[in-house]
């Protein structure tokens, strides 16, 4: 489904930057009306003053009434929704669980979980009225196989994927599609903090972190955000009409996993 003028409307959670932002320049590329938000004020005006044609909103995704806001004035100036893509994330703590604040782990599910579900609760009725759409949610390698040391993330990006597959059913009938993708180690500032913490926390190197994180992949390299937009791009195009409930592994092929 479109709009009048054919162009797909695609909202896209924590899209100021990394992540988010190539799939929000991806789908914009492909000649789509972007709405994106963040809480990041200073990206978020990056990129207003770089893509303008891109609707940009500060909006906390754990708080119901901000998305509910950020919602009524998407739906209002695209005119309809034909994608959602929850990108919305936080690395959690770097520690073993009996070490992990509680405070911390409910902060990692609400932005990593909750979020999803508060988009997906708004976005849902509209894709089922119009009997089109889809849905993409990102979890992460940790989704499928756990994360030690990271166990809020994991257990998180694990219930993303319970999410997707439980949305894929309920969705199916009303022809709108809802897929998860799994990201592997992702080049970006995020990666790296998540390297920097993990050798601070086990004493050992960056670089040694870092290699480790590739030694297990068949294809030894981190992945490009670039490479996960194009697979948001994909999911959501017709040539993907039969492709629903599925957990996609963009990784270079996990051999044996990190830790």
């Amino acid at each position: 489904m479109t709009d009048a003028t054919g162009r797909q409307r695609v909202m896209v959670t924590a899209a100021a930057g990394g992540i988010g932002r190539a799939i929000a320049l991806r789908f914009a590329a492909a000649g789509a009306a972007v709405q994106v938000c963040d809480l990041d004020d200073a990206a978020l005006a990056g990129l207003r003053a770089e893509r303008p044609e891109i609707g940009a909103r500060r909006v906390d995704v754990c708080d119901p009434a901000q998305v509910d806001a950020w919602f009524d004035a998407a739906l209002a100036d695209l005119g309809g929704l034909d994608v959602l893509v929850n990108n919305a994330g936080v690395k959690g703590p770097t520690a073993p669980v009996e070490q992990v604040d509680p405070d911390e782990w409910r902060q990692c599910l609400a932005v990593c979980l909750d979020s999803h579900f508060l988009c997906a609760r708004r976005a849902v009725p509209v894709l089922k009225a119009q009997g089109s759409g889809s849905v993409i949610n990102l979890s992460s390698t940790a989704g499928l196989v756990g994360y030690g040391l990271r166990s809020p993330y994991a257990a998180a990006k694990w219930a993303v994927i319970g999410l997707t597959k439980s949305l894929a059913i309920e969705l199916g009938r009303s022809n709108v599609r809802c897929n998860c993708i799994c990201p592997g180690s992702v080049n970006g500032a995020r990666m790296a903090s998540v390297i920097a913490d993990e050798a601070e926390h086990r004493g050992v190197s960056i670089e040694a972190i870092a290699e480790e994180y590739v030694a297990g992949q068949s294809i030894r390299r981190f992945v490009e955000p670039a490479e996960i937009a194009a697979l948001c791009v994909f999911l959501a195009s017709p040539a993907a009409s039969m492709i629903s409930g599925q957990a996609i592994g963009v990784d270079g092929h996990t051999e044996t996993y990190h830790l």
